[in-house]
Formats: structure tokens, C-alpha cells, sequence
């Protein structure tokens, strides 16, 4: 077992629970994917987890400065998100995942846990009662996505992934999970878990998860961005606010 492995079971990083998904007629299931960000938490989590660094005085003002232009540009579309993943990575490069785990424990209990969004709770709960697989679907990386599935008790996560050696980033992303990428981490997961994603659902709030909102059968959007609420509008996909 890799020391990577050890630490994520050691302190539960992709531990979730079990429930059996139900079976349809035509031998496929069904899943709803959420979104993480303005969806199932009411708070953008990358800029939330830069201001917590900034209260601990572990970044500058200029770094929080840039964290908020880049929430700017991602909320109109027009950020490169890869490219900028790819950048903040090389600045972790030789840091120890064990400690960001437990940094990012202390952020999600003080900070993220209370900015769940009760509407998305529900929601959940809905979808399981229909024996739907519920998977969270999200651009962030798997630290916050893990800290919140545990909490919601949601069984599988899709996230963008750090890459770890031995304990250490490497600098590198491993695995995107936004836009396009998305998309195709959704449909690898629908194929490996016999999912029927025409019969499925996603919820989101960002323009930038379009490509997965028109594959599946039912898209919601939550807390819609500009862009997106126009699109929903003429799609008529259903439009909610969890607050």
C-alpha cells in the first residue's frame, strides 16, 4: 500500500457509506450528481479556503487579491481553469498531504460544515429515496470534496485530484474535473457503474458545467449564474435558490 493510500484511509479521505442503488427496468441506474461550490455549500470554496489561510497569516494580501479576481472571472466564463490549476499546484509542490488533510479538517468544520445548504440536504434525501446513486461532482480538488461527502454521507466523488508521492504534491494536477473534463470523468463513472445518465440528474450553479447539464436527462440550476439562468430560462430546466 502506498504511503499516498495509507494517509487517505488513515484519516478517512474517501471513506463513504453504502447504499444500494436501485436497479430499473431496463437493467441501468439512475444517479444525481451535485455540484459543490454555490450548490451543496453556499460559499465558493476556493476563495473561502484562501481567506482562512489569510486569518492564519499564511498568505499575502496580493495572493487573496488574486483569488478574488480569478472567482470574478470564473463566475462570467472566462477563465482558464485549467491553466490556473495547473499553476496554484507547483505552489504546494514538496508540502506534506497529511498536513493540508488536517488543515483543510479544521477549514471545513469551522467554515464550510455550517455553509451546507439545508434545500441540498433534502435533495439528497430525495434522490436516495428513489434509489438513485448519489455522486458528488465537482472542479475542486479531492480535499474539500472529500471533507464533504463524509459529511453528507454521499457515496462517491468526482473531484479534480493533486498528485501525491509518498506523502508530497508533487506539483502536479493528477486528474481535472471541470467543463469538459467533467463530462467525460461523468460518463467514464456512468459506464464503469451501468448508469443511465438520460435518466439522470445534475445539479449545478456555473455556466462552465453546460457540457454535463445537456447530457444528462434532468439538469437543475442552482443559484444560477447570469449566464446559466438565461440558458435554464430558454431550456426550461428547472431553476432553484438554496439558501
Amino acid at each position: 500500500m502506498s504511503m499516498q493510500t495509507s494517509v487517505a484511509r488513515a484519516l478517512g479521505a474517501d471513506d463513504v457509506s453504502k447504499h444500494e442503488p436501485v436497479v430499473r427496468a431496463n437493467g441501468k441506474r439512475t444517479a444525481a450528481f451535485f455540484d459543490m461550490d454555490h450548490t451543496l455549500l453556499q460559499l465558493d470554496t476556493g476563495v473561502s479556503w484562501m481567506q482562512f489561510l489569510r486569518r492564519r497569516r499564511e498568505l499575502s494580501l496580493y495572493r487573496l487579491a488574486e483569488t478574488l479576481t480569478w472567482s470574478l472571472q470564473y463566475k462570467l466564463a472566462i477563465l482558464d481553469i485549467e491553466a490556473l490549476a495547473s499553476k496554484l499546484s507547483t505552489r504546494i509542490r514538496g508540502d506534506s498531504e497529511l498536513a493540508l488533510i488536517r488543515k483543510h479538517r479544521v477549514w471545513f468544520e469551522a467554515i464550510a460544515r455550517p455553509a451546507i445548504a439545508p434545500k441540498g440536504i433534502d435533495a439528497i434525501a430525495g434522490h436516495r429515496k428513489r434509489g438513485d446513486m448519489i455522486v458528488l461532482c465537482t472542479g475542486a480538488t479531492q480535499f474539500p470534496a472529500n471533507d464533504l461527502a463524509r459529511a453528507l454521507d454521499i457515496e462517491h466523488v468526482l473531484s479534480s485530484r493533486l498528485e501525491v508521492v509518498d506523502g508530497t504534491f508533487t506539483g502536479r494536477v493528477a486528474t481535472y474535473c471541470f467543463g469538459k473534463h467533467k463530462l467525460a470523468r461523468t460518463e467514464e463513472f456512468a459506464e464503469a457503474n451501468n448508469v443511465d445518465l438520460d435518466c439522470s440528474s445534475f445539479y449545478s450553479d456555473s455556466y462552465n458545467d453546460l457540457p454535463l447539464m445537456n447530457r444528462v436527462g434532468t439538469a437543475v440550476a442552482i443559484n444560477p449564474d447570469a449566464r446559466l439562468r438565461r440558458h435554464a430560462a430558454r431550456r426550461g430546466w428547472r431553476i432553484e435558490r438554496w439558501r
